[in-house]
């Protein structure tokens, strides 16, 4: 995940006690549903309820199949949308795009036009409530144990894995949760194995790949520092296609499960075979190299570095099995030319 600041939770005003005591009222009575996503799933025989699903809260119970599905994480919308549901609100987390989905998302949103909500001053708990949810989705939340037990008064809360720091889980485990949620733990399965399975079938056109180490950072600085990503934090869209990831960078990192923070200085850190630089604009790429020392950086130099554009780099921060089909047909051709040290030195156009 990009880095991110961890909103303090405000006291719950009392609006919500009010709010939470219609949620089981008729669906009549809820919010104009004409500015509202349409709640559709696509239930079916093989969809088993009382779903439970354990979470590093404990675990919860989904009784039925649920209609009103809430996303108050970042990214959530992709594989709820992928297994067949329209949530009825999301969350925005960066670019602005309409009803915060991301082009890669946008033919299975279709016409739907869900609430978005902001985390910009904590979790919206009374627009949330409002919504009568019988499911909120938060396993890319940061959720703290008050957020999830304010949630869980609203409807039944879904938080990321158990050892799962506050804002990094995997994707497979938020795949196979959401879709535990949903009564559809075999259809979770089954998205996971195909992802995989690209990944796979394009590190086997690729042998070459094997053993060549790997960077993967931000596209530029940032108050002075470039973050960039350790072994194990959101790289496996690298690894899986066979690069060994740089070591050693889980030592700038402040604190477990965030990015590494590495000044002008200490560029010489992120050098590999092949860095991928997830640049978003102009300006951010020409940024990046005036930074430090990277134009003497061997792999800037020598042209083995990748360059996204915007989308791209956002479809690799999602890390969701949607984005990361996206991303893959995007990188495979750039990371073949990055190994061969012929890829261009310059923002895609």
């Amino acid at each position: 995940m990009r880095a991110r600041s961890s909103a303090v939770v405000a006291a719950v005003p009392l609006l919500l006690g009010s709010l939470l005591a219609g949620c089981g009222s008729d669906a009549s009575s809820g919010p104009d549903t004409d500015t509202k996503a349409d709640p559709a799933t696509s239930t079916s025989a093989e969809d088993v309820f009382p779903a439970t699903v354990p979470h590093k809260f404990g675990e919860t119970t989904v009784e039925e199949a649920p209609s009103r599905v809430v996303s108050v994480g970042v990214t959530e919308q992709d594989i709820l949308l992928q297994l067949g549901v329209v949530p009825v609100a999301v969350t925005e987390w960066y670019g602005d795009k309409p009803f915060a989905t991301w082009p890669w998302a946008e033919e299975l949103l279709g016409d739907a036009k869900p609430e978005v909500l902001s985390t910009a001053d904590g979790f919206e708990f009374e627009k949330i409530a409002a919504l009568q949810p019988d499911l909120i989705v938060g396993t890319n939340a940061g959720l703290t144990a008050k957020d999830y037990e304010l949630l869980s008064q609203i409807a039944p809360t879904v938080a990321s894995v158990e050892g799962s720091t506050r804002y990094f889980s995997s994707w497979q485990d938020q795949t196979l949760q959401i879709a535990k949620a949903l009564g559809r733990a075999d259809d979770g399965e089954a998205l996971v194995d195909e992802v995989t399975d690209k990944y796979a079938a394009a590190a086997a056109e690729h042998p070459e790949w094997q053993g060549l180490t790997a960077t993967f950072s931000q596209g530029g600085p940032y108050d002075g520092q470039l973050y960039v990503y350790p072994a194990g934090l959101s790289t496996d869209f690298l690894t899986d296609l066979g690069f060994t990831m740089t070591t050693g960078l889980e030592d700038y990192a402040p604190e477990e499960g965030a990015q590494a923070e590495i000044s002008a200085e200490n560029v010489s850190l992120i050098n590999a075979d092949v860095v991928v630089f997830a640049t978003e604009n102009q300006d951010q790429f020409d940024e990046l190299q005036g930074f430090g020392t990277i134009p003497q950086l061997p792999a800037v130099a020598e042209n083995r570095s990748v360059y996204t554009d915007e989308t791209l780099a956002g479809a690799i921060y999602f890390d969701t099995p949607l984005s990361l089909e996206y991303a893959l047909e995007r990188l495979v051709p750039m990371l073949d030319l990055a190994a061969q040290g012929q890829a261009p030195r310059e923002f895609p156009a």
